[in-house]
């Protein structure tokens, strides 16, 4: 009798070890785009120095704030702002708090055997509205130009090049266009087609095999995107919820934040918070046209 006594206290022990081993980690749900840019490495890093995970899953960035916004993950990330509807945030979205972390740029991908070198932002748009539709008018081969868009208004690249491009956030393009669920989709079929042109986030798109165009005559290098040379540049954040469940959620916040966690981001060729100070008053004249 008293070895099973004992066993079931043992028992309740190790059911309370594993509990709390459960307990010490954190979930972080978000944009793929943001965890290439940063995440992927910073997990690592904090695991490192601290011995807790923190556990990675994608969901895109709608799903990263409204996940941290419903408690469901500790930590979201997103390459796009929380949702506004008549003056307010979105109730979905309304219990995050996005920090800005580090800063990306939004580029023009086409098959690495493209020809053309340059687009201007009209022509971009000329495009996504149905007036170009083949490649000789910019330049490159008489063939049709296959337009590869995201499903939905509201994933990150998609909400954030409507407001930047059309200034609308519900903008409906025009032009015919094979549609995909997310950035990874979106990237392989660039890489397939050869007439095919999209729109990624640079964080993601220099991971895959593309080919990038000048913007206006400017190339999306890290230099032009710190300097706000570039035409289409937007935030990265971290969204918590406004009371967290997890303590642990704010201290990997805190890291990313600390001179370890931008020299992290920045050695992934990401733009980090210091290198894009320039930006702030660029982004400041952007968010005035939302």
């Amino acid at each position: 009798m008293k070895r099973l006594v004992m066993a079931g206290v043992y028992g309740l022990f190790t059911l309370g070890l594993a509990a709390g081993a459960s307990a010490a980690e954190v979930t972080w749900k978000g944009c793929g785009i943001t965890k290439l840019a940063f995440m992927a490495e910073i997990s690592k890093a904090y695991e490192a120095k601290t011995g807790i995970p923190v556990k990675l899953s994608g969901g895109g960035a709608t799903q990263g704030i409204r996940a941290a916004s419903a408690g469901t993950s500790d930590i979201g990330g997103t390459c796009r702002q929380v949702l506004k509807e008549g003056g307010a945030v979105h109730p979905e979205e309304s219990n995050a708090v996005l920090t800005q972390v580090a800063w990306d740029a939004m580029v023009v991908i086409v098959h690495p055997s493209n020809p053309v070198e340059n687009i201007s932002v009209e022509q971009l748009k000329a495009i996504y509205d149905g007036t170009i539709t083949n490649w000789n008018e910019l330049g490159g081969p008489d063939k049709r130009i296959v337009l590869v868009t995201r499903d939905g208004k509201y994933s990150g690249v998609g909400h954030m090049f409507r407001m930047e491009v059309f200034g609308d956030k519900e903008y409906e393009f025009k032009a015919r266009s094979l549609k995909v669920k997310s950035t990874g989709p979106l990237e392989a079929k660039v890489e397939k087609a050869e007439a095919s042109l999209g729109i990624d986030g640079i964080s993601s798109a220099k991971k895959r095999e593309v080919k990038f165009l000048n913007l206006n005559g400017v190339a999306p290098s890290k230099d032009n995107i710190a300097s706000g040379n570039y035409p289409l540049i937007r935030p990265l954040y971290l969204a918590l919820n406004k009371s967290p469940s997890n303590p642990e959620a704010q201290k990997v916040l805190d890291f990313v934040l600390s001179d370890e966690g931008q020299a992290i981001i920045s050695a992934q060729g990401t733009v980090n918070l210091a290198e894009g100070a320039a930006l702030n008053e660029k982004w400041q004249a952007i968010k005035a046209k939302f």
